[in-house]
């Protein structure tokens, strides 16, 4: 990494830091067997950032703590199995759930990666980090279990934030890419799900107005297809739950994010076309593609995945995340929390 892609990546984290710094916010960290946990939630509390708090069973914590030469005192640590509670949040698991019974919903919750999805669910944290541990389809599992989704969403999704160096003129410039991590072939109601919570993410991580762009093969029907059609149904069914969002297509990427470009492809008037900032791609294989080529050939910062569509906020970690990765992915989340203003 550039000694400016660091600096870049440097600015836009701390723009996000002095956003919850003040805010006494918590994130529940539940694979505190991992060393990478502890040293990633040091800094965490050393830095002012947020409340961390770390589970997991107490000789596997301290055994990790012991490994990265932290000293836990200070520090939250919560084993789920003796927690008083754990029966509180079982009950509250079973909730009107007629196929499992409070024995069966207290085993459950007594994994750590439930029990912090419960710990948020309940309020008694924030937001929850994981991922480091655990498979991203057990992050996925546990959030909609616990925290369950947004209202009108049913389809958990994943978005990157793009930084680009220099773009049209301006400096760092930030997207949001999705989905590019989770949703293979979405349908039309599932490709609207994902507009509908990336343009929530960007709401909350974006200092512009988030203008979401449907991106295709095709523009304004310049091009046929099955795909274009389905880019075209999930438009329609965004419009119809979320009025309010500016959203458009199907472009093209071209049409989506140079203003003299659209001028010539789209005639008739767009609060989106040519001026987009979050990018809605058909398929994982564009989505992936894209936000790749954009990190290298463009040497821009490519931050995420991060899952999006759940009620409160659950992020997934890379297995091969590092502790900068954890720390950063903590402050990204903790910025999605609404402020009581």
């Amino acid at each position: 990494m550039t000694k400016e892609n660091a600096a870049a990546k440097q600015s836009i984290i701390e723009i996000f830091t002095d956003k919850i710094k003040g805010r006494n916010l918590s994130v529940v960290l539940p694979e505190g067997r991992d060393p990478r946990i502890i040293e990633a939630a040091h800094q965490i509390k050393e830095a002012g950032i947020a409340v961390p708090i770390i589970l997991g069973k107490s000789e596997q914590v301290e055994a990790a703590a012991q490994e990265a030469g932290i000293d836990l005192a200070g520090m939250t640590v919560i084993d789920p199995r003796d927690s008083d509670r754990l029966d509180d949040y079982a009950a509250m698991y079973v909730g009107d759930r007629e196929d499992i019974s409070q024995g069966v919903a207290r085993r459950m919750v007594s994994k750590a990666v439930f029990f912090g999805g419960m710990m948020v669910k309940a309020g008694d944290a924030d937001v929850m980090v994981a991922g480091a541990a655990s498979a991203t389809a057990t992050v996925i599992q546990a959030g909609s279990l616990t925290v369950g989704l947004a209202s009108g969403i049913d389809t958990v999704s994943s978005y990157f934030l793009m930084i680009i160096p220099e773009f049209q003129g301006e400096t760092d410039k930030p997207f949001i890419y999705a989905d590019c991590a989770v949703n293979i072939d979405p349908t039309a109601e599932q490709l609207a799900d994902i507009a509908m919570a990336s343009g929530q993410s960007a709401k909350c991580l974006l200092t512009d107005t988030p203008r979401v762009a449907m991106l295709s093969y095709s523009t304004r029907g310049s091009a046929a297809g099955p795909s274009a059609e389905k880019v075209l149904d999930a438009l329609r069914i965004v419009r119809e739950k979320a009025p309010q969002l500016a959203v458009d297509g199907e472009f093209q990427a071209d049409s989506a994010i140079i203003a003299r470009v659209a001028a010539k492809k789209v005639k008739d008037e767009s609060a989106v076309a040519g001026q987009a900032n979050v990018l809605i791609f058909p398929d994982l294989d564009a989505g992936n593609i894209a936000y790749k080529l954009t990190q290298y050939m463009a040497n821009a910062k490519a931050i995420g995945p991060f899952l999006q569509g759940f009620a409160k906020p659950i992020a997934d970690l890379s297995r091969g995340a590092s502790v900068s990765d954890i720390v950063t992915t903590s402050i990204i989340t903790l910025a999605l929390v609404p402020s009581a203003d």
